[in-house]
């Protein structure tokens, strides 16, 4: 089960492809939050096990918090305060007290008890982790990022095994004796890109196929900070490169603006750009890109190794346990991404033109980063995570 993103929803739904695979008559189901419902319904339909997965909804809260506020910060930034931090975790705790009278009556009965729950990690696990423990239910946990979400720093201690999605220090291996690394599951489509390959996939998005493209991306839901630091520098970047933007579900009525760059004659796109609420073939559009800009979620960033991407990572920092931030240093460090601090990008956008300027006029620069990138590819991931949830490993 998994929920809360989609990070935690769509490497789930490649272990369940990968559990059918070795054994297709498991029976399995799938619990995720109300938000990510349909989400989760509309993969496993395409990905064509909706016949052997139930899908079921399941109540959780989610705690705001935001790393690095100070009590001045509260304070400044009241209307989060008050939206977010107090009636937000009033209510998310008690769709938590929820979640766990629904995880405990589904769970009850010896009969119906699932043989082992695996739990990708989010605040929707957590009922479900506990109620786990109580019924002596084993479960495994899997955790993306460089550092332990909340929930699954509590859930983690009586876990089967605690499944990492990059290797670790030997503190953290010592504090987990149950510690396994398997990568972060993607699906077989984050496959390296053949460079003979990416001229076809910039023309089937309208792309000239000669021209270098950038795409800038915050995810399903987007980013505002991106949106609007791409709004800024988008005149400067179509002087050299074509550029896609995924301004996302939430943020793209606010930059319906932009598709005043996009020039179509019928069919045929007449300049070098295109903006989309959200693309469902992002494995295409990513692999058509020269360079791409992201946030720093493990996920992505999986993806992006897979597809041999040259990357900017952009992480939000003030998210809980800052693990965008120290994914993205990481990968920093070892010349495999360039990070940009978000805080940094919205004082100065023009640093994100510059470093992507830097990396379209650098053919070498391109391929060194996505060499190292590609190393953190784990494309046997989900087959490792699957064969741990059917004790094979």
């Amino acid at each position: 089960m998994g929920g809360g993103s989609g990070g935690h929803i769509t490497p789930a739904v490649a272990v369940v492809r990968e559990i059918l695979n070795l054994r297709p008559r498991t029976k399995m189901e799938f619990w995720t939050d109300f938000k990510y419902y349909k989400n989760v319904t509309k993969l496993t339909t395409e990905l064509g096990v909706s016949t052997e997965i139930n899908v079921r909804r399941i109540p959780s809260g989610k705690f705001h918090r935001y790393s690095g506020w100070k009590l001045k910060d509260y304070f400044a930034h009241f209307d989060i305060t008050l939206k977010e931090i107090i009636f937000g975790n009033l209510f998310g705790f008690l769709k938590f007290i929820a979640g766990i009278i629904v995880s405990f009556i589904r769970l009850v009965a010896p009969k119906t008890r699932p043989n082992v729950i695996f739990l990708k990690g989010g605040y929707v696990c957590l009922p479900v982790g506990l109620i786990a423990r109580l019924f002596k239910i084993p479960y495994i946990i899997h955790e993306s990022d460089t550092v332990a979400g909340l929930a699954n720093r509590l859930l983690m201690k009586h876990a089967k095994y605690v499944a990492f999605g990059m290797p670790l220090d030997d503190e953290v291996k010592k504090a987990h004796p149950n510690y396994v690394w398997t990568g972060i599951p993607v699906g077989p489509e984050f496959k390296a890109v053949p460079a003979s390959h990416v001229a076809s996939l910039k023309k089937a998005f309208s792309f000239s196929p000669s021209r270098p493209l950038v795409v800038i991306t915050g995810g399903s839901q987007g980013s505002e900070n991106l949106n609007e630091a791409t709004r800024l520098i988008l005149p400067e970047l179509l002087k050299f490169t074509s550029v896609g933007l995924v301004a996302g579900r939430k943020h793209y009525e606010n930059m319906i603006d932009l598709k005043d760059y996009e020039n179509w004659d019928h069919a045929s796109l007449e300049s070098d750009f295109r903006m989309w609420e959200f693309n469902t073939t992002m494995n295409e559009l990513m692999g058509a890109a020269d360079v791409v800009v992201s946030r720093a979620g493990a996920t992505t960033i999986a993806e992006l190794a897979g597809l041999k991407k040259t990357v900017i990572l952009v992480p939000f920092e003030v998210l809980p346990g800052s693990h965008q931030l120290r994914n993205a240093e990481r990968l920093d460090k070892a010349g495999a991404a360039i990070m940009i601090k978000d805080s940094d990008m919205v004082k100065n956008p023009s640093i994100l033109l510059d470093k992507i300027k830097h990396l379209v006029r650098s053919s070498k620069t391109r391929t060194d980063m996505a060499n190292r990138l590609h190393e953190e590819a784990r494309p046997d991931a989900a087959a490792r995570l699957a064969k741990l949830i059917l004790g094979e490993e």
